[in-house]
């Protein structure tokens, strides 16, 4: 009998494990920024939950906002749109002084096939550039595109409606830290975000 419960109460646990793992947690609730915080540089707006940046190319400074946790195993997931400049999903990052305000990676997000691409700010600048011929295909320019990005461990994977555009083993890489959304300084920026949800990983 007691085989039993204990064997029952080790699927039960391992259920909801499973469930736990899989859930999503949306990072903003559709009306405001919340506890994010923005860094000097441009202008973040949430509107009828889309998440909206804009920037003058007068401003040289990167405006990014910064989630009010720090993340260390997680995926992420949104949806966004480019009309124009060069924006960007940092994680794993902390915030220094200086005009970039940050160190850390960073997915890249704009209407160019780099798009996918992974790149350390404050480090070793990109650390795995795109086929650009393959992102070509799917990359839908001025329209709403889906990203994901997947940290665990040693591990980084970021996909671009569907398609693997970085997959890197990173032992020598940061293994926490927040995440952002940028706006590029020096140069005309709108960029778009919506449906942005995290999911933590064990």
């Amino acid at each position: 009998m007691k085989l039993r419960l204990s064997s029952f109460a080790l699927v039960v646990t391992s259920l909801l494990a499973g469930r736990a793992a899989e859930t999503w947690t949306p990072l903003f609730d559709g009306k405001g920024l919340g506890q994010w915080t923005p860094t000097p540089g441009g202008k973040w707006e949430m509107s009828d939950g889309v998440l909206t940046g804009t920037s003058p190319k007068s401003d040289p400074k990167h405006g990014i906002l910064l989630s009010p946790s720090a993340y260390t195993n997680f995926v992420a997931r949104f949806q966004f749109r480019v009309t124009q400049g060069d924006s960007g999903f940092y994680f794993r990052v902390d915030r220094v002084p200086g005009a970039v305000s940050v160190h850390g990676f960073q997915a890249e997000v704009d209407t160019t096939p780099e798009t996918g691409g992974l790149y350390e700010t404050g480090g070793r600048a990109w650390v795995v550039q795109t086929d650009k011929e393959a992102v070509k295909k799917v990359l839908k320019p001025g329209d709403w595109n889906d990203m994901s990005v997947r940290a665990e461990g040693d591990h980084l994977v970021v996909t671009v409606n569907g398609l693997v555009t970085a997959d890197l083993q990173d032992p020598k890489g940061r293994k926490s830290g927040h995440l952002g959304f940028q706006l590029h300084g020096g140069m005309d920026m709108q960029v778009e975000y919506r449906n942005a949800e995290v999911q933590i990983l064990p």
